[in-house]
């Protein structure tokens, strides 16, 4: 296996407060790896270890196979980031700006700069100020600075922030595009589980500064659990049944109407036709399997039990 970044044990300390716990990160080539965990959860402070603009306090950093302490400054060439907000030159130009970029990049193709403005979908606009940009354009930028050099990785935190639901689409469809058309590794921070399940091969997720859980998606997908809702007239009184018909039944009540079990119910027309038969009002029975979303949150509850 080809790990394009890993850690082993990096820790950061501020003082006697612990940001980063001892996190062992494996990013393979060619994957979209998910970096997830709440504001305040340690990503951003482990992006800036692995981009040496933070000092681990222990732990160590390879990237491309090779140690970062001894190789970063060829190391960073083959990189490109995002790493809080993109800065730019209000009053100049995508094409001006990126000029700029290439110029401390030693980059030396022009031609480079067009094929970027064309990938991330910034070709047609003209002379048109930065300042002018809209929210999306501005983020789309940002990814072609990171872009404009030929990186082979991107690290990218948070690159959605603040976008509307349309801006967040056209960000997936660029990132799924570079890597599997262009053979770009990516590793993406965030916080918006929804977005990263529609786009990420591998995810990492980080909680108090701890990794919790690092897998494929695809593997992580195979264990959610399924639950099936039922919305009735009365969920406690269906619950109390249900736990007296089965006695392994394991339910939820979520609202006064709102019955979650998490068995797995076969047939659902047969227990609605049981609830109906003794007299119960449904209005809805319908089965799914827990998103990222959800499994985030019951891992999260789980390690708040472990340290009560």
């Amino acid at each position: 296996m080809e790990y394009i970044v890993e850690t082993k044990a990096l820790r950061k300390n501020f003082g006697l407060f612990t940001a980063v716990y001892d996190i062992s990160l494996h990013v393979e080539r060619g994957s979209i790896y998910g970096f997830l965990g709440e504001n305040g959860a340690g990503k951003t402070t482990t992006i800036r270890m692995l981009m040496r603009l933070m000092e681990p306090t222990s732990g160590e950093v390879f990237l491309f196979g090779e140690r970062l302490e001894k190789n970063y400054p060829s190391i960073f060439s083959r990189i490109g980031t995002i790493i809080e907000t993109p800065g730019f030159y209000g009053n100049l130009s995508a094409r001006d700006n990126l000029r700029i970029c290439c110029t401390y990049m030693g980059v030396k193709d022009e031609g480079r700069i067009e094929r970027t403005l064309s990938t991330v979908g910034l070709e047609h606009t003209g002379k048109k100020k930065f300042i002018d940009f809209s929210l999306g354009m501005k983020q789309r930028l940002g990814i072609a600075r990171a872009l404009v050099h030929d990186p082979e990785l991107l690290i990218l935190d948070e690159p959605t922030n603040g976008l509307d639901p349309s801006g967040i689409k056209e960000i997936r469809q660029l990132l799924k595009r570079l890597c599997e058309e262009e053979g770009k590794t990516i590793l993406i921070s965030s916080h918006i589980l929804s977005e990263i399940q529609q786009l990420a091969t591998h995810i990492g997720i980080i909680h108090n500064g701890k990794l919790l859980a690092e897998d494929r998606l695809n593997r992580l997908e195979e264990s959610f659990e399924q639950y099936t809702d039922v919305k009735v007239d009365d969920a406690e009184a269906v619950r109390t049944f249900l736990q007296e018909r089965m006695k392994q039944t394991q339910c939820d009540v979520k609202s006064k109407q709102h019955l979650r079990i998490y068995n797995p119910i076969e047939n659902t027309a047969a227990l609605n036709k049981e609830l109906m038969d003794h007299h119960f009002s449904v209005y809805e029975i319908h089965t799914s399997k827990q998103t990222l979303e959800d499994y985030f949150l019951a891992l999260i509850s789980r390690e708040g039990e472990r340290r009560d």
